[in-house]
């Protein structure tokens, strides 16, 4: 694989490409990178993302710190990462090429709208002097474009008054990147006419913008040469792109579907979360009921109110509501129902980072409550995989009877690849049986319902639905008894229900198939990953290997319980290297739990690992011999 562009022959074919969109949080970055995807992914490449925005919601305009981007890596070739150095860089004012610049790779081409570096656009961005005449762009090939009056002289015959045409500068952008790396307009043109139906000029506005800038391409003498980025050979079916939220939006369908339960979610919005809860609200054909609820409190008891009246009960959030639904998942996991809590982790602590991510809420996922409150915990680790990841945290719940901790992050959220749709006949049937009739007796002989009379085989107790004639049950908060469920203060039975909901959670990993070690089982260095760092240790390990040096690799999906099988297998290297967005918290678990000697490679910089780091650690590693 190149890692640069080759500018050599009329219609060079390139194996890769990564393009990052930048500008003010108003200029519209996101939708511009958005529709280059879609476009890329009906094209058939393959493909990874990387959006990035402003943690405020007003960021100041022009500003560094109000930038917005959107990074997309298209290739003919399977990839995991949204890349490592941009290609490109399209850079709609003096504030994103500040803050985008230093990402861009040595000789990369520069796209600029020229028209945006006047001297109070300068200022607010912190330049002394224009960096498009002080030899700041040298080393890179510079486009610039008059992008702003371009547009407007565009939208002029339509009557478009000159500021709201400006509006529409990103689809001029979209148009040139689309000429030079020939990606068709006809689908984006298609998209504008169905999204703005009821704003006609909105619709005149956007359609001139983007074919001035496609016939900009065309005429001009800077652009050059035009590229293409052939399809990628993917195995045969049907695709489509898909961000981390939607997969886990329609996994949580799919969840229901294959339960036979009505879905109920119980959120209140909050950042990198919302999205699901509106994806959600769109299926109420599926048998999804969503409440937007007041704080996040309210939003999980209407989740546990869901399962105990018979639903599968979900709710939606990030570390800080986590935190503040840690009394309702105790109370869940005490009275032992099914629900399912997904945490889309973000940089921490307290409000922290709300758009930027982190995976550091592992911890509190794994210990955050009080008392002894073992709950299962399970990671997704790539915005497809989102999908399966959602239906197996449903699955653990419905089967053992417990809330489970979905872990997924802000990177995996808004980043989208491409996706093979399943067949729904090859996904797992979970199903579930209502207990509806007596299942003991009392002291006299009579039939009664005992709700905590466990399963043989995975310690679940019934669930019964509030009504079933003859189960009368209560639940709280309260210790209950062993298979009466009454309020039993006894030390006896505290530590008997303890014991029992441990070996309940600890049985779960019995569900495991066999961890898979990857790449080379006789290394030295194995590396052990969770969660989104998924993506560049897949990359950095196969660079390695294709420099003739052995790496290993696990990957964990399920956290709590560890499987029964990683410490014999950690044990066989003689390094082991932990990457995690956070501190080095599952490097802390496995050195105490296994006793080896794992290093951590810790980053919180509010960004995904780069393929590049992964790489510099091994290498580190391997010198340290």
């Amino acid at each position: 694989m190149t890692d640069t562009i080759d500018n050599n022959g009329e219609g060079a074919v390139l194996d890769r490409l990564v393009v990052r969109f930048a500008g003010d949080s108003g200029d519209g970055m996101q939708l511009t990178g958005d529709r280059f995807t879609s476009v890329s992914a009906s094209f058939g490449n393959d493909l990874s993302t990387l959006p990035d925005f402003p943690s405020e919601i007003r960021a100041p305009a022009g500003t560094v710190n109000g930038v917005s981007s959107f990074q997309v890596h298209i290739s003919d070739h399977d990839i995991t990462t949204p890349g490592d150095e941009p290609n490109v860089l399209v850079a709609m004012n003096p504030a994103a090429l500040k803050a985008d610049l230093h990402r861009l790779e040595s000789g990369g081409t520069i796209i600029v709208n020229e028209d945006a570096f006047d001297e109070r656009n300068l200022e607010r961005a912190g330049y002394e002097v224009n960096p498009l005449e002080d030899g700041t762009t040298n080393g890179y090939r510079l486009i610039r474009v008059p992008m702003s009056s371009l547009t407007r002289d565009a939208c002029e015959p339509f009557g478009v008054r000159p500021r709201d045409a400006e509006r529409s500068k990103n689809f001029f952008a979209l148009g040139l990147v689309s000429f030079m790396y020939t990606r068709p307009i006809e689908p984006t043109l298609e998209w504008i006419t169905d999204k703005f139906a009821s704003r006609d000029q909105v619709v005149q506005a956007n359609t001139a913008a983007i074919k001035a800038g496609y016939a900009f391409g065309e005429t001009t003498e800077q652009v050059g040469h035009r590229y293409e980025v052939k399809p990628a050979q993917l195995p045969p079916g049907e695709y489509t792109s898909i961000t981390g939220n939607t997969a886990i939006a329609w996994g949580l369908v799919a969840a229901g579907h294959l339960a036979k339960l009505p879905i109920t979610l119980g959120s209140y919005p909050i950042t990198p979360a919302t999205e699901i809860l509106h994806e959600l609200s769109k299926h109420k054909n599926f048998g999804i009921r969503t409440v937007q609820a007041e704080d996040e409190i309210a939003a999980v008891g209407v989740a546990l109110g869901a399962s105990f009246a018979g639903h599968l009960g979900m709710t939606t959030t990030s570390g800080p509501g986590v935190a503040l639904k840690s009394e309702t998942i105790s109370l869940a996991m005490a009275i032992e129902l099914p629900m399912v809590i997904i945490d889309i982790q973000r940089g921490g602590p307290s409000t922290g980072l709300p758009t930027k991510t982190e995976a550091a809420d592992l911890n509190m996922a794994l210990h955050g409550r009080h008392g002894e409150a073992p709950i299962p915990v399970i990671a997704s680790y790539s915005p497809a995989q989102c999908f399966h990841a959602a239906i197996e945290a449903a699955r653990i719940a419905l089967k053992y009877r417990t809330p489970v901790i979905l872990l997924s992050d802000g990177y995996l959220a808004n980043g989208s690849e491409p996706w093979l749709i399943p067949d729904v006949s090859t996904l797992p049937d979970i199903s579930v049986s209502f207990q509806t009739e007596h299942n003991g007796v009392d002291d006299e002989g009579n039939p009664v319902y005992l709700p905590y009379l466990r399963d043989p085989d995975t310690l679940a107790r019934p669930w019964a639905v509030p009504g079933t004639p003859g189960l009368m049950h209560r639940v709280g908060g309260l210790e209950k008894e062993d298979k009466t469920g009454n309020v039993n203060y006894t030390p006896e039975n505290h530590q008997l229900m303890g014991d029992l909901r441990q070996a309940k959670i600890d049985r779960i990993a019995l569900d495991y198939p066999e961890l898979e070690i990857e790449g080379d089982s006789d290394a030295d260095i194995c590396m052990l990953t969770w969660g989104s760092t998924w993506a560049a240790v897949h990359a950095g390990v196969e660079r390695q290997r294709r420099q003739g040096h052995k790496v290993a690799w696990i990957h964990l999906e399920h956290l709590n319980p560890l499987p029964n099988d990683l410490g014999d297998k950690l044990r066989r290297f003689e390094k082991v290297l932990v990457p995690e967005l956070n501190k080095g918290q599952l490097c802390d678990l496995v050195r105490g739990k296994y006793l080896v000697d794992a290093k951590s490679v810790s980053k919180v910089a509010g960004l995904p690992f780069r393929t590049s780091e992964i790489e510099d650690a091994i290498e580190a590693a391997r010198s340290a011999s």
